[in-house]
């Protein structure tokens, strides 16, 4: 499996393509992923919880095309509940396939060994957080994070957040270009999810995520191969 980087530019945004489930997974083809999407990612919480996860790799077929791997958290939107232990097992398993691997912020100290084995292993990670209210206090909180964020040694910051009007959007995309040292990976959640995507990819999110198949894996998300085609029309910023 190529372990060929993601470019994480913000003048050259990338779609991450997410499955929501192992039935969308099988049935998208190499091309169809390619046509969709730049990045993949491979939710493992979400293949656990259907039980397929035994010696096979149900992504094999997708060789050839950047794989982003997550096994997330349940706090932070992960489907089961999925110990410490039960996590860093998945993530041993998918290392040789990987790369990029997502690992909340707030999980970088539980998961300090496999983070550990992945800067051995040249494997970058994104370090992540994801806020489903759109609390008032996040936007103040989103520059510390990048900044812990880039001390833990991840490559990327990333950060999810539910909006509840277009001054929240015009907020998330705006620390775009405020936060420096790392490349940021910003979106929102919700009704008005779609446009802050575009917003943020316009404003340079490097990595912007939608659905391939019939299950979005966020609220308000749409599918990646929408999401590619407008951002592919967006006049940068």
């Amino acid at each position: 499996m190529s372990r060929a980087p993601a470019l994480l530019n913000p003048s050259q945004p990338k779609v991450v393509g997410s499955f929501g489930n192992a039935k969308s997974l099988g049935n998208t083809s190499l091309a169809a992923a390619r046509e969709a999407c730049d990045v993949v990612e491979i939710r493992m919480d979400l293949l656990e919880a259907e039980g397929i996860l035994t010696s096979t790799r149900p992504w094999a077929h997708l060789e050839g095309i950047p794989l982003l791997f997550t096994a997330r958290i349940a706090a932070e939107g992960g489907a089961g509940n999925l110990g410490v232990g039960e996590r860093i097992k998945l993530l041993e398993k998918i290392l040789p396939d990987a790369a990029l691997v997502d690992v909340e912020l707030a999980s970088a100290g539980d998961l300090g060994g496999i983070l550990s084995r992945m800067k051995t292993e040249e494997i970058p990670w994104v370090a992540s957080f994801h806020d489903f209210q759109g609390l008032a206090d996040t936007f103040a909180r989103i520059p510390p994070m990048a900044e812990q964020a880039v001390k833990a040694g991840a490559a990327c910051f990333k950060a999810a957040v539910r909006m509840h009007t277009a001054d929240d959007v015009a907020k998330l995309a705006g620390l775009l270009k405020s936060v420096e040292g790392i490349p940021l990976s910003l979106m929102g959640m919700g009704p008005l999810a779609p446009v802050s995507r575009l917003l943020c990819a316009q404003y340079g999110s490097v990595l912007n995520y939608g659905f391939i198949g019939d299950a979005p894996t966020a609220p308000g998300q749409w599918s990646a191969e929408l999401l590619k085609r407008g951002i592919a029309e967006l006049e940068r910023i």
